[in-house]
């Protein structure tokens, strides 16, 4: 028998991902939270750390948004 027959199946695909189309249809804000998603995944970003980053990206946001919006 070759070594292929014995062999369990690999799972390649760690995340499910949303239909391309579904995707493509969402609001713009879901999307970017879809790539942040799979980008910090990727990146084996640990849950905490992409938090504490994600406090310090919002508190930077926010203070743009008050300069432009007095």
């Amino acid at each position: 028998m070759k070594p292929s027959q014995h062999a369990m199946p690999v799972k390649t695909e760690l995340v499910a991902e949303p239909e391309a189309s579904e995707l493509t249809s969402a609001p713009e804000h879901v999307q970017l939270a879809v790539d942040l998603i799979y980008l910090l995944e990727s990146n084996e970003v640990s849950p905490q750390t992409a938090l504490s980053a994600l406090d310090i990206v919002k508190q930077d946001l926010l203070t743009k948004c008050s300069k432009s919006h007095p």
